[in-house]
């Protein structure tokens, strides 16, 4: 018995398998893991504050990306397993679908830069985790907040402190733990948009 092709074109049928693609810039990679992303001014301040929490997310299966300003030496970021990604060029892209679990954001940056809280306020409305890092709280999230602590584990401390000295920066043996905030309710009206 000889098999038949189901060809679309022979059977008069269009190009159903056909997609549109974006216009310009480097694919957007998809991925079935869970996915973080952590918002930061610079590397050194990804590493410096959510640097263990990351490798630890990273191997427990997860795809972290780490956005920031500028085109900074990724090898910090490499050393934990992250991806860098330029803030501009991401905040530029169209979000589709529920594409996040979890996004640590610099609270300083999330206070001056408008695009960022929109990126929040996004999320916020979802079953995404939201975490701040800083001394000063957003004055737009109120005034609750639920400090969460990551005990870094053995090899996120080493891992770590490999990659704060790839940035040039103090590396203190004395850190077991990394602190972030996370907001008690985030809605969009306690967002607003400046």
């Amino acid at each position: 018995m000889a098999t038949r092709s189901l060809d679309s074109a022979a059977r008069g049928i269009s190009r159903v398998h056909e997609f549109a693609r974006p216009a310009a810039g480097p694919p957007i990679r998809h991925s079935l893991k869970p996915r973080l992303v952590v918002i930061a001014r610079s590397v050194e301040d990804a590493v410096r504050f959510t640097g263990g929490w990351l490798f630890d997310q990273v191997m427990a299966g997860w795809d972290v990306n780490v956005l920031t300003t500028g085109h900074a030496d990724p090898r910090p970021l490499r050393i934990l397993g992250a991806h860098a990604v330029d803030l501009e060029y991401a905040l530029a892209r169209v979000i589709h679908g529920p594409c996040l679990q979890a996004i640590a954001v610099s609270a300083d940056l999330y206070d001056s830069d408008a695009r960022v809280r929109r990126v929040v306020q996004t999320f916020g409305e979802g079953p995404a985790d939201i975490r701040f890092w800083s001394d000063q709280w957003p004055e737009d999230l109120g005034g609750g907040a639920d400090p969460v602590r990551h005990r870094l584990s053995v090899a996120a401390r080493a891992f770590k402190a490999q990659a704060l000295t790839a940035a040039a920066l103090a590396v203190d043996a004395d850190e077991v733990t990394e602190v972030f905030w996370r907001p008690e309710l985030m809605h969009s009206s306690q967002v607003a948009a400046r």
